[in-house]
């Protein structure tokens, strides 16, 4: 078998530096060098005058009997077998004649170093056998350092606005109005990534640098989370609730593995300031992301059944039976009433119910991600009690408006029309938003109210 060949790199390594470095302290050549890296005998010379490193002698300017190249074997420093001139001595630092005088001149055995190897190939003295003696300022190459400076120079070569100042003002009056209606950069990209020149790391490394109208503050997701306390292990029942009976979340796998297409639905519901105020109950259906929001009077089992009862009046149960096969929920109170869920009132199955384990909110983490998008514009602890159903199937209708990494880029609403009955929208009175009208923000329901309350 042949030797395999390697293949050339744009880019020096710090392997390559190191053998730079070895090489020439043997002295070699620039094209014995670029030979054995493959690289192109000009490249190691720019490369070793780029990232040489300056070193300065060490020898202070008034004490020039160290540039002498006779100062080692010199026998006018004093010492025991020095020779000592008429005024002490004639180089010590001690006698104060010498001094203020030029060694220079009153020396007859003062013979300068001369050096011009910086400025010739290979512009640096590693290989010098007089390098430890002489005086002067050096140049070394040395391969940690140079790529120390590599990565200083790549980094510096991208930092700045690589964009002309009237691009970055069309892109400013692109970006900086949708993101202040509260739209995500994931929804953005997905709409208008055609005409956005940048990637979306670069767009954030902007909005670092306060280049645009919109700040960091006001994406909804750039913020710092506090540190997370590690919570105790849920101590383990040794009475199991009768309404999970056959209803847990390894009854929920079972059941999955016998029907593998089966839809499933997972429901929680969202509270506002007070648990025993208005609140709202929240579906979604995991195969589009597409989520129904309801608005409860109370959190309680009665106004959960009776939401549901609603929803399967507006739908049909025929279409609730379809597309509500399986409904995943939490250990909540308002839920445990699963036979008035599964069954209608004249005692006709619609559904199954199951529960996820204790403590663990991500096994239906698809909706608890959901939720985020009601907090942008009803934030935690604020009361719902000035909201109708209308204000949140608005709600509901931007958030499904929204376009999503985890979809391609596309909308819940876009997915449930090819997944889900396309009544199913029409009849909860959810519709498409237009992507540039997305709004995520606390006022899109607060300036609703504002124009009813005055008129």
């Amino acid at each position: 078998m042949g030797h395999r060949i390697r293949q050339p790199r744009k880019h020096l390594t710090l392997s390559d530096r190191f053998y730079i470095e070895q090489e020439l302290l043997q002295g070699s050549s620039f094209k014995k060098i670029g030979g054995m890296l493959q690289k192109d005998p000009t490249t190691i010379s720019k490369e070793i005058r780029r990232n040489a490193k300056n070193i300065h002698g060490g020898v202070r300017q008034h004490n020039k009997c160290h540039y002498c190249k006779n100062y080692m074997t010199c026998r006018l420093r004093g010492g025991d077998n020095a020779i000592h001139c008429s005024l002490d001595c004639l180089c010590n630092k001690a006698c104060r004649y010498c001094s203020k005088k030029d060694v220079t001149k009153i020396c007859d055995r003062h013979m300068q170093w001369q050096c011009d190897q910086p400025d010739r190939p290979p512009y640096v003295c590693n290989a010098c056998e007089s390098r430890n003696l002489c005086p002067l300022p050096k140049r070394l190459y040395q391969a940690r350092y140079a790529q120390r400076q590599y990565e200083k120079i790549m980094t510096d070569s991208r930092k700045g606005i690589n964009m002309t100042p009237e691009e970055l003002r069309e892109l400013n009056d692109l970006i900086s109005p949708l993101i202040l209606k509260g739209q995500p950069l994931s929804h953005i990209f997905a709409v208008h990534a055609d005409e956005i020149p940048v990637c979306r790391r670069t767009l954030y490394n902007y909005l670092d640098q306060r280049v645009f109208q919109a700040r960091n503050i006001d994406l909804p997701r750039r913020v710092r989370y506090k540190k997370r306390r590690k919570s105790a292990a849920p101590k383990k029942r040794t009475i199991k609730p009768v309404y999970r009976n056959k209803r847990t979340y390894k009854d929920f796998q079972y059941y999955l593995e016998k029907h593998p297409l089966t839809d499933v639905v997972e429901m929680d519901t969202v509270k506002g300031s007070r648990a025993s105020g208005k609140c709202l109950l929240t579906l979604l259906f995991r195969s589009c992301s597409f989520m129904i929001i309801i608005l409860l009077r109370r959190c309680t089992q009665g106004e959960v059944i009776e939401a549901l009862d609603l929803l399967m009046d507006t739908l049909g149960i025929r279409l609730f039976r379809k597309y509500f096969p399986v409904i995943l929920c939490d250990n909540g109170p308002e839920f445990k009433d699963p036979w008035r869920i599964e069954k209608t009132e004249d005692g006709r199955h619609r559904t199954f119910v199951f529960y996820c384990d204790p403590y663990v909110s991500n096994q239906k983490g698809r909706l608890e991600k959901n939720h985020e998008f009601i907090r942008y514009v009803i934030p935690k602890g604020q009361s719902m009690f000035r909201y109708n159903q209308d204000d949140i199937r608005l709600l509901a209708s931007h958030i499904n408006s929204t376009a999503r990494d985890g979809l391609n880029g596309q909308t819940p609403y876009d997915l449930a029309q090819l997944l889900l009955d396309k009544r199913i929208p029409t009849l909860l009175g959810i519709t498409r938003i237009s992507a540039d009208d997305v709004h995520l923000k606390p006022s899109l329901l607060d300036n609703r109210h504002t124009s009813n309350d005055q008129h």
